[in-house]
Protein backbone atom coordinates (compact mmCIF):
# COMPACT_ATOMS: atom_id res chain seq x y z
CA UNK A 1 0.00 0.00 0.00
CA UNK A 2 1.04 3.56 -0.58
CA UNK A 3 2.36 5.39 2.47
CA UNK A 4 -0.30 7.96 3.28
CA UNK A 5 1.22 9.24 6.52
CA UNK A 6 1.74 12.79 5.21
CA UNK A 7 -1.86 13.38 4.19
CA UNK A 8 -3.85 10.62 5.88
CA UNK A 9 -7.51 10.61 4.86
CA UNK A 10 -9.93 8.20 6.58
CA UNK A 11 -11.01 5.25 4.48
CA UNK A 12 -14.31 5.60 2.66
CA UNK A 13 -16.53 2.90 4.23
CA UNK A 14 -18.68 0.96 1.78
CA UNK A 15 -20.79 -2.19 1.74
CA UNK A 16 -21.35 -4.86 -0.90
CA UNK A 17 -24.02 -7.55 -0.59
CA UNK A 18 -24.13 -10.67 -2.75
CA UNK A 19 -27.54 -12.33 -2.66
CA UNK A 20 -27.79 -16.05 -3.30
CA UNK A 21 -30.73 -18.36 -3.94
CA UNK A 22 -29.74 -21.99 -4.46
CA UNK A 23 -27.15 -22.03 -7.25
CA UNK A 24 -27.94 -18.50 -8.41
CA UNK A 25 -26.64 -15.07 -7.50
CA UNK A 26 -28.55 -11.81 -7.86
CA UNK A 27 -26.56 -9.03 -9.48
CA UNK A 28 -27.60 -5.54 -10.45
CA UNK A 29 -26.71 -3.64 -13.60
CA UNK A 30 -25.59 -0.23 -12.37
CA UNK A 31 -27.58 2.43 -14.22
CA UNK A 32 -25.86 5.59 -12.93
CA UNK A 33 -22.90 6.90 -10.98
CA UNK A 34 -19.79 4.98 -9.96
CA UNK A 35 -19.69 1.64 -11.77
CA UNK A 36 -22.33 2.56 -14.35
CA UNK A 37 -22.66 -0.18 -16.99
CA UNK A 38 -21.24 -2.93 -14.76
CA UNK A 39 -22.94 -5.85 -13.01
CA UNK A 40 -22.35 -5.79 -9.28
CA UNK A 41 -23.72 -6.76 -5.90
CA UNK A 42 -25.77 -4.26 -3.93
CA UNK A 43 -24.40 -1.72 -1.51
CA UNK A 44 -22.82 1.66 -1.14
CA UNK A 45 -21.61 4.27 1.30
CA UNK A 46 -21.99 3.95 5.05
CA UNK A 47 -23.61 7.14 6.32
CA UNK A 48 -22.27 9.08 9.31
CA UNK A 49 -23.36 7.40 12.53
CA UNK A 50 -24.65 4.31 10.70
CA UNK A 51 -23.47 0.79 11.52
CA UNK A 52 -21.91 -1.09 8.59
CA UNK A 53 -24.46 -3.93 8.78
CA UNK A 54 -27.35 -1.45 8.83
CA UNK A 55 -25.89 0.28 5.76
CA UNK A 56 -25.69 -3.06 3.91
CA UNK A 57 -29.37 -3.76 4.65
CA UNK A 58 -30.47 -0.22 3.76
CA UNK A 59 -28.56 -0.14 0.47
CA UNK A 60 -29.94 -3.54 -0.57
CA UNK A 61 -33.49 -2.37 0.08
CA UNK A 62 -32.90 0.91 -1.79
CA UNK A 63 -31.21 -0.71 -4.80
CA UNK A 64 -33.32 -3.85 -5.41
CA UNK A 65 -36.28 -3.64 -2.98
CA UNK A 66 -35.28 -6.75 -1.00
CA UNK A 67 -35.46 -6.82 2.79
CA UNK A 68 -32.50 -8.82 4.07
CA UNK A 69 -33.42 -11.32 6.80
CA UNK A 70 -30.15 -13.32 7.04
CA UNK A 71 -26.82 -11.75 6.25
CA UNK A 72 -23.23 -12.64 7.09
CA UNK A 73 -20.06 -10.60 6.68
CA UNK A 74 -17.66 -12.69 4.61
CA UNK A 75 -14.88 -10.30 3.70
CA UNK A 76 -13.25 -6.93 3.68
CA UNK A 77 -11.51 -5.48 0.65
CA UNK A 78 -9.30 -2.39 0.59
CA UNK A 79 -9.14 -0.69 -2.80
CA UNK A 80 -6.48 1.83 -3.63
CA UNK A 81 -6.46 3.79 -6.88
CA UNK A 82 -3.24 5.39 -8.08
CA UNK A 83 -3.50 9.14 -7.55
CA UNK A 84 -6.37 8.94 -5.06
CA UNK A 85 -5.41 9.61 -1.44
CA UNK A 86 -8.51 7.99 0.04
CA UNK A 87 -8.79 4.21 0.24
CA UNK A 88 -12.10 2.42 -0.23
CA UNK A 89 -12.83 -0.09 2.55
CA UNK A 90 -15.55 -2.43 1.28
CA UNK A 91 -17.29 -4.79 3.72
CA UNK A 92 -18.57 -7.80 1.76
CA UNK A 93 -21.71 -9.64 2.88
CA UNK A 94 -23.51 -12.79 1.80
CA UNK A 95 -27.30 -12.89 2.02
CA UNK A 96 -29.27 -16.07 1.41
CA UNK A 97 -32.56 -15.21 3.14
CA UNK A 98 -34.64 -12.20 2.18
CA UNK A 99 -38.19 -10.95 1.77
CA UNK A 100 -39.67 -9.43 -1.36
CA UNK A 101 -39.12 -9.65 -5.08
CA UNK A 102 -36.07 -8.11 -6.77
CA UNK A 103 -37.34 -4.95 -8.42
CA UNK A 104 -35.64 -2.47 -10.73
CA UNK A 105 -34.88 0.93 -9.19
CA UNK A 106 -33.46 4.18 -10.53
CA UNK A 107 -29.99 2.91 -9.70
CA UNK A 108 -29.98 -0.85 -10.43
CA UNK A 109 -31.58 -3.45 -12.70
CA UNK A 110 -31.46 -6.79 -10.77
CA UNK A 111 -31.09 -10.13 -12.58
CA UNK A 112 -30.54 -13.69 -11.33
CA UNK A 113 -27.52 -15.52 -12.80
CA UNK A 114 -26.61 -19.19 -12.59
CA UNK A 115 -23.23 -19.56 -10.88
CA UNK A 116 -21.62 -20.83 -14.08
CA UNK A 117 -22.99 -17.91 -16.14
CA UNK A 118 -21.87 -14.91 -14.08
CA UNK A 119 -21.00 -12.10 -16.56
CA UNK A 120 -17.49 -11.40 -15.27
CA UNK A 121 -16.59 -9.72 -18.57
CA UNK A 122 -19.07 -6.94 -17.61
CA UNK A 123 -17.95 -6.60 -13.99
CA UNK A 124 -15.09 -5.09 -12.02
CA UNK A 125 -11.93 -7.06 -12.91
CA UNK A 126 -11.26 -8.08 -9.30
CA UNK A 127 -14.65 -9.78 -8.80
CA UNK A 128 -13.66 -13.05 -10.46
CA UNK A 129 -10.70 -13.28 -8.06
CA UNK A 130 -12.72 -13.34 -4.82
CA UNK A 131 -16.38 -14.19 -5.62
CA UNK A 132 -15.67 -17.92 -5.22
CA UNK A 133 -14.65 -17.29 -1.61
CA UNK A 134 -17.99 -15.64 -0.90
CA UNK A 135 -19.96 -18.41 -2.59
CA UNK A 136 -18.22 -21.04 -0.43
CA UNK A 137 -18.55 -18.89 2.73
CA UNK A 138 -14.78 -18.58 3.07
CA UNK A 139 -13.97 -15.46 5.11
CA UNK A 140 -11.23 -13.31 3.60
CA UNK A 141 -9.42 -10.00 3.51
CA UNK A 142 -8.08 -8.53 0.29
CA UNK A 143 -6.23 -5.54 -1.10
CA UNK A 144 -6.29 -4.31 -4.71
CA UNK A 145 -4.23 -1.53 -6.24
CA UNK A 146 -5.90 -0.14 -9.36
CA UNK A 147 -4.76 2.21 -12.08
CA UNK A 148 -7.98 3.75 -13.35
CA UNK A 149 -11.14 1.63 -13.28
CA UNK A 150 -10.01 -1.53 -15.05
CA UNK A 151 -6.31 -2.18 -14.52
CA UNK A 152 -5.16 -4.10 -11.43
CA UNK A 153 -1.50 -3.35 -10.67
CA UNK A 154 -1.22 -5.62 -7.64
CA UNK A 155 -3.37 -7.55 -5.20
CA UNK A 156 -3.32 -9.75 -2.09
CA UNK A 157 -6.06 -12.10 -0.90
CA UNK A 158 -5.85 -13.77 2.49
CA UNK A 159 -8.25 -16.48 3.65
CA UNK A 160 -9.22 -16.17 7.32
Amino acid sequence: MTDLTDEKIPNQLLTLVLIMKGKQVLLGMKKRGFGKGKWNGFGGKVQDGEEILDAAKRETLEECCLKVTKIEQIGKIIFEVVGDKQLMEVHVFLCDEFMGTPTETEEMHPTWFDMDKIPYHQMWPDDIMWHGLVFTRQKFEAYFLFEGDDKILSHKIKKL
